[in-house]
Protein backbone atom coordinates (compact mmCIF):
# COMPACT_ATOMS: atom_id res chain seq x y z
CA UNK A 1 0.00 0.00 0.00
CA UNK A 2 1.21 3.53 -0.76
CA UNK A 3 0.76 5.76 2.29
CA UNK A 4 1.45 9.48 2.71
CA UNK A 5 2.09 10.61 6.28
CA UNK A 6 1.63 14.29 7.05
CA UNK A 7 3.30 15.04 10.39
CA UNK A 8 6.64 13.60 11.49
CA UNK A 9 6.18 13.88 15.25
CA UNK A 10 5.69 11.03 17.71
CA UNK A 11 2.56 9.53 16.15
CA UNK A 12 3.34 10.10 12.48
CA UNK A 13 6.97 9.10 12.90
CA UNK A 14 6.15 5.93 14.81
CA UNK A 15 3.54 4.80 12.27
CA UNK A 16 5.87 5.58 9.35
CA UNK A 17 8.56 3.31 10.80
CA UNK A 18 6.12 0.55 11.68
CA UNK A 19 4.33 0.57 8.33
CA UNK A 20 7.49 0.60 6.22
CA UNK A 21 8.62 -2.51 8.14
CA UNK A 22 5.24 -4.07 7.35
CA UNK A 23 6.03 -3.71 3.66
CA UNK A 24 4.18 -0.51 2.74
CA UNK A 25 5.57 2.35 0.66
CA UNK A 26 5.71 5.45 2.85
CA UNK A 27 5.99 9.05 1.66
CA UNK A 28 6.53 11.69 4.33
CA UNK A 29 4.78 14.92 3.38
CA UNK A 30 6.56 17.97 4.83
CA UNK A 31 6.66 21.71 4.22
CA UNK A 32 10.45 21.83 3.91
CA UNK A 33 12.19 18.67 2.70
CA UNK A 34 15.56 20.03 3.83
CA UNK A 35 14.58 20.66 7.42
CA UNK A 36 11.89 18.76 9.34
CA UNK A 37 11.50 16.97 12.66
CA UNK A 38 13.33 13.63 12.80
CA UNK A 39 14.97 14.09 9.39
CA UNK A 40 18.20 12.20 10.11
CA UNK A 41 16.41 9.40 11.96
CA UNK A 42 13.96 8.86 9.10
CA UNK A 43 16.81 8.67 6.58
CA UNK A 44 18.32 5.79 8.56
CA UNK A 45 14.98 3.97 8.28
CA UNK A 46 14.90 4.43 4.50
CA UNK A 47 12.05 6.94 4.65
CA UNK A 48 11.97 9.78 2.12
CA UNK A 49 10.38 13.20 2.46
CA UNK A 50 8.42 14.97 -0.25
CA UNK A 51 6.59 18.23 -0.59
CA UNK A 52 3.07 17.62 0.67
CA UNK A 53 1.26 17.56 -2.68
CA UNK A 54 3.91 15.23 -4.16
CA UNK A 55 3.50 12.87 -1.22
CA UNK A 56 -0.27 12.87 -1.73
CA UNK A 57 -0.16 12.38 -5.51
CA UNK A 58 1.76 9.11 -5.19
CA UNK A 59 -0.34 7.62 -2.40
CA UNK A 60 -3.63 5.78 -1.88
CA UNK A 61 -3.92 6.45 1.87
CA UNK A 62 -3.15 9.63 3.82
CA UNK A 63 -2.47 9.78 7.55
CA UNK A 64 -2.73 13.23 9.14
CA UNK A 65 -0.78 13.41 12.40
CA UNK A 66 -0.14 17.12 12.91
CA UNK A 67 -1.22 19.32 15.84
CA UNK A 68 -5.02 19.67 15.80
CA UNK A 69 -4.75 23.45 15.53
CA UNK A 70 -3.31 22.99 12.03
CA UNK A 71 -6.07 20.69 10.77
CA UNK A 72 -7.69 23.11 8.32
CA UNK A 73 -4.42 24.54 7.00
CA UNK A 74 -2.87 21.11 6.51
CA UNK A 75 -5.99 19.66 4.87
CA UNK A 76 -6.15 22.50 2.37
CA UNK A 77 -2.49 21.93 1.50
CA UNK A 78 -3.16 18.33 0.41
CA UNK A 79 -4.59 19.29 -2.98
CA UNK A 80 -6.87 16.85 -4.78
CA UNK A 81 -7.66 13.92 -2.46
CA UNK A 82 -10.50 12.51 -4.56
CA UNK A 83 -10.69 8.74 -4.16
CA UNK A 84 -8.08 8.65 -1.41
CA UNK A 85 -8.58 7.42 2.15
CA UNK A 86 -7.71 9.91 4.89
CA UNK A 87 -6.97 8.61 8.39
CA UNK A 88 -7.19 11.28 11.08
CA UNK A 89 -5.10 10.61 14.19
CA UNK A 90 -5.45 14.12 15.67
CA UNK A 91 -7.21 15.26 18.84
CA UNK A 92 -8.38 18.62 20.11
CA UNK A 93 -6.91 18.83 23.61
CA UNK A 94 -7.78 21.61 26.06
CA UNK A 95 -9.41 23.67 23.32
CA UNK A 96 -6.41 23.66 20.98
CA UNK A 97 -8.03 22.84 17.67
CA UNK A 98 -9.45 24.31 14.45
CA UNK A 99 -11.74 27.26 15.14
CA UNK A 100 -15.42 26.41 14.94
CA UNK A 101 -15.01 22.62 15.18
CA UNK A 102 -15.50 20.16 18.03
CA UNK A 103 -13.25 17.57 16.34
CA UNK A 104 -10.61 17.49 13.63
CA UNK A 105 -12.28 14.94 11.34
CA UNK A 106 -15.17 17.28 10.53
CA UNK A 107 -12.64 20.01 9.75
CA UNK A 108 -10.94 17.64 7.31
CA UNK A 109 -14.22 16.70 5.60
CA UNK A 110 -15.14 20.37 5.15
CA UNK A 111 -11.83 21.17 3.46
CA UNK A 112 -11.10 18.25 1.14
CA UNK A 113 -12.93 16.47 -1.69
CA UNK A 114 -12.44 13.01 -0.16
CA UNK A 115 -15.42 11.55 1.70
CA UNK A 116 -13.39 8.57 2.95
CA UNK A 117 -12.27 10.06 6.28
CA UNK A 118 -11.70 7.74 9.25
CA UNK A 119 -10.71 8.63 12.82
CA UNK A 120 -8.19 6.08 14.12
CA UNK A 121 -4.82 5.79 15.91
CA UNK A 122 -5.84 8.69 18.16
CA UNK A 123 -7.03 6.93 21.34
CA UNK A 124 -3.68 5.87 22.81
CA UNK A 125 -0.11 7.11 23.18
CA UNK A 126 2.62 6.75 20.57
CA UNK A 127 4.43 4.40 22.96
CA UNK A 128 1.57 1.94 22.48
CA UNK A 129 1.79 2.35 18.71
CA UNK A 130 5.45 1.36 19.05
CA UNK A 131 4.64 -1.66 21.21
CA UNK A 132 0.99 -2.62 21.82
CA UNK A 133 1.73 -5.80 23.77
CA UNK A 134 1.20 -6.00 27.56
CA UNK A 135 1.86 -9.22 29.47
CA UNK A 136 1.59 -11.23 26.26
CA UNK A 137 -1.70 -9.60 25.25
CA UNK A 138 -2.15 -7.13 22.38
CA UNK A 139 -4.13 -3.94 22.97
CA UNK A 140 -7.17 -2.98 20.91
CA UNK A 141 -7.76 0.14 18.83
CA UNK A 142 -10.94 1.92 17.80
CA UNK A 143 -12.16 3.73 14.69
CA UNK A 144 -15.09 5.83 13.50
CA UNK A 145 -16.40 7.14 10.21
CA UNK A 146 -19.00 6.61 7.53
CA UNK A 147 -16.45 5.17 5.09
CA UNK A 148 -16.57 1.38 5.20
CA UNK A 149 -13.70 1.28 2.72
CA UNK A 150 -11.61 3.53 4.93
CA UNK A 151 -12.35 1.55 8.08
CA UNK A 152 -11.35 -1.70 6.41
CA UNK A 153 -7.94 -0.20 5.60
CA UNK A 154 -7.52 1.37 9.05
CA UNK A 155 -8.25 -1.96 10.76
CA UNK A 156 -5.76 -3.75 8.51
CA UNK A 157 -3.05 -1.18 9.24
CA UNK A 158 -3.71 -1.44 12.99
CA UNK A 159 -3.43 -5.21 13.01
CA UNK A 160 -0.28 -5.15 10.89
CA UNK A 161 1.57 -3.25 13.63
CA UNK A 162 0.52 -5.60 16.41
CA UNK A 163 -2.90 -4.53 17.68
CA UNK A 164 -5.49 -7.24 18.21
CA UNK A 165 -8.88 -5.80 17.20
CA UNK A 166 -9.77 -2.40 15.80
CA UNK A 167 -13.36 -1.89 16.89
CA UNK A 168 -15.83 0.12 14.83
CA UNK A 169 -17.58 2.58 17.15
CA UNK A 170 -19.83 4.12 14.50
CA UNK A 171 -20.02 6.70 11.74
CA UNK A 172 -19.04 10.33 11.35
CA UNK A 173 -21.34 11.21 14.25
CA UNK A 174 -18.89 9.42 16.58
CA UNK A 175 -15.83 11.52 15.67
CA UNK A 176 -16.24 13.66 18.79
CA UNK A 177 -16.70 10.56 20.97
CA UNK A 178 -13.37 9.21 19.69
CA UNK A 179 -11.64 12.42 20.75
CA UNK A 180 -13.30 12.28 24.16
CA UNK A 181 -11.99 8.73 24.53
CA UNK A 182 -8.51 10.00 23.65
CA UNK A 183 -8.86 12.70 26.28
CA UNK A 184 -9.75 9.98 28.81
CA UNK A 185 -6.38 8.28 28.10
CA UNK A 186 -4.51 11.60 28.18
CA UNK A 187 -6.16 12.57 31.46
CA UNK A 188 -5.14 9.34 33.16
CA UNK A 189 -1.63 9.40 31.72
CA UNK A 190 -0.70 13.04 32.21
CA UNK A 191 -3.02 14.54 34.80
CA UNK A 192 -3.88 11.66 37.14
CA UNK A 193 -0.31 10.39 37.46
CA UNK A 194 -0.80 7.00 35.81
CA UNK A 195 1.99 7.49 33.28
CA UNK A 196 1.97 6.41 29.65
CA UNK A 197 2.52 2.67 29.99
CA UNK A 198 -1.07 1.45 29.89
CA UNK A 199 -3.67 0.84 27.20
CA UNK A 200 -7.17 -0.42 26.50
CA UNK A 201 -8.30 -3.97 25.83
CA UNK A 202 -11.95 -4.90 25.30
CA UNK A 203 -12.78 -8.14 27.08
CA UNK A 204 -15.97 -10.06 26.23
CA UNK A 205 -17.66 -12.77 28.31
Amino acid sequence: MKIAIIGTGNVGGTLAKKWIKAGHTIRLGVRDTRNFKGMEDFALEGLKAYEIKDAINGSEVILIATPASQAVEVTRSLGDTSGKIIIDSMNIVMGRGPKGYSNTSEAILDNTPSVDVVKCFNTTGFNNLQDPVYQGMSLDLFMAGDSLRGKKIAAQLAQEIGFDMCYDVGGNDKFELMEQFAWFWINLANFQGLGREFGFKLLKR
